[in-house]
């Protein structure tokens, strides 16, 4: 291993496994993921997976939900409702401040395509990020029809996997999620 072997109370292993599970992923991709990596990474005997998860599906699995409610709740957009503006800068921050937890979650949007039983977990993931979108929308008097924020969440995928692959930088990213916003007429176009 190379970290020593340590030794974690019941949450601190499982929380340590998940981050382990995301970074792993995130650097190697997901053939690159192995119960001996990930407990390299986390710093503690392998054994503790098996007893945690079982499989490595299951990790995956567990791992996909955890990044969900972190990216969720890191961008609590409840604070944020009444000013259309700082709602697209929290967006924004969440992206840039985990990648390693949206480059995880793509691997396993993309791994879903290939296998069917991650779908029902994809979904799921998809169902939850436009639900919290409509509510941060909602929220700020906006329109939530659920094809206008599926197609708004999905705008955002896309922006987010063009900053997670290098096609464009932090403030690209920005910019056009505050161009989003101005063009479903959320706030009026700033003023020069």
């Amino acid at each position: 291993m190379t970290n020593a072997a340590r030794s974690l109370n019941y949450g601190q292993g499982k929380e340590a496994l998940l981050g382990a599970t995301i970074r792993v992923v995130a650097t190697r991709g997901l053939r690159g993921l192995t119960f001996r990596a990930v407990a390299e990474e986390a710093g503690v005997n392998n054994t503790l997976i098996a007893h945690h998860f079982g499989t490595r599906d299951r990790l995956l699995a567990a791992a996909l939900d955890w990044t969900l409610d972190r990216s969720i709740a890191a961008a609590d957009l409840s604070e944020y409702a009444t000013d259309a503006h700082a709602f697209r800068e929290a967006l924004v921050e969440n992206v840039l401040s985990a990648p390693d937890e949206e480059i995880f979650q793509f691997e396993m949007i993309l791994e879903s395509s290939r296998r069917p039983e991650l779908r029902p977990a994809v979904r799921h993931l998809y169902e939850r990020y436009v639900e919290a979108l409509a509510k941060g929308r909602e929220a700020l008097g906006a329109d939530t029809s659920d094809a206008l924020n599926l197609a708004m969440f999905a705008a955002l995928d896309g922006l987010m996997l063009q900053y997670l692959s290098h096609a464009i930088t932090a403030e690209q990213l920005a910019d056009a999620v505050e161009a989003l916003g101005v063009a479903v007429g959320n706030v009026s176009e700033p003023a020069d």
